[in-house]
């Protein structure tokens, strides 16, 4: 299975390790960031978390070979408190979230996650919900679809590319990667499509929507701060500006003192800021692993620290 764990060493590094904490790998994957995670701490154990099952079975026999000081819970991130509740644990050492879409989902044709082959229109992380790219392509309103596009793809032709689709399927069902990739040619017009690639900004808004990426980050980040002991660290790597930006606002919004009582000579324990952020600017990939793994590009590293 050739999967490459972007930024590990320095999101590794990045959560300060001891031997004998407690550690969540949020999205587990193939188990690149839990392995080195495992190695580091022989007294302590490992919560990890993922939707995919073909990852997981994959992960658990990669992680056993190096411990058994772990637990892999098969669902979504957001039930994070709701389920290390469930083992009794109130506080954790460190987090990571790695957000992008692992090297093997991608390259999986029948998940249709890229628009580069043709497939289903699928795009589920968790195969086992409802809601794929197809449902959403096939039966929402011209406004959602709009919408969509726009917020979580800024596709500057949204409402064109929403009413071609509209007016396409008003004959026959868009069914597969290649049908939309056309849908939005004819929309935007083949000058427009060849020099911005509108494809992938609605490839990436859909898959946005189909798995809630946003909403459950939007969620999760701020339990994850809550669940840190003091001197715990989260690392965050994000793959696109919409990510980022939230992350970012998320860590600033923890880390500043209260608006109400800015100002005050005694800062009041309970309007104190709860984290600290450790690198003002974000880390991104160094050049050797640009030469190794050209995915790396668009990826982020932000991490903070429970004060």
């Amino acid at each position: 299975m050739k999967h490459y764990s972007v930024l590990k060493e320095e999101s590794i590094e990045g959560l300060n390790i001891c031997e004998n904490g407690i550690y969540v790998d949020a999205t587990l994957g193939y188990a690149g960031h839990s392995e080195a995670i495992l190695k580091k701490i022989p007294k302590g154990y490992l919560y990890a978390f993922d939707q995919d099952e073909e990852a997981i079975n994959y992960a658990q026999e990669k992680l056993a070979a190096v411990g058994n000081n772990f637990k892999i819970f098969s669902c979504n991130f957001v039930n994070l408190t709701k389920k290390l509740s469930e083992e009794n644990i109130t506080q954790v050492d460190g987090i990571l979230f790695d957000l992008g879409l692992s090297s093997p989902q991608i390259d999986e044709v029948s998940r249709g996650f890229t628009f580069m082959h043709n497939a289903k229109l699928d795009m589920r992380m968790d195969k086992r919900q409802k809601l794929s790219a197809y449902e959403v392509v096939n039966n929402y309103s011209a406004e959602e679809l709009t919408n969509i596009f726009y917020t979580y793809g800024e596709e500057a032709q949204s409402k064109k590319i929403a009413f071609e689709i509209i007016k396409t399927r008003k004959n026959k069902n868009i069914e597969t990667t290649k049908d939309l990739v056309e849908c939005i040619n004819r929309a935007v017009g083949a000058k427009y499509f060849y020099q911005k690639h509108p494809e992938r900004q609605i490839f990436q808004a859909i898959r946005i929507e189909v798995n809630q990426e946003l909403k459950v980050l939007e969620k999760v980040l701020p339990d994850a701060i809550s669940l840190l002991k003091p001197g715990g660290r989260i690392s965050v790597i994000t793959f696109h500006s919409l990510e980022d930006r939230l992350v970012k606002q998320i860590f600033k919004k923890y880390s500043e003192v209260n608006e109400i009582v800015k100002g005050l000579p005694e800062i009041p324990l309970e309007y104190k800021p709860l984290i600290k952020i450790i690198n003002k600017k974000p880390i991104t990939a160094s050049s050797q692993e640009l030469a190794v793994n050209s995915r790396s590009k668009s990826a982020k590293l932000r991490i903070i620290e429970r004060v």
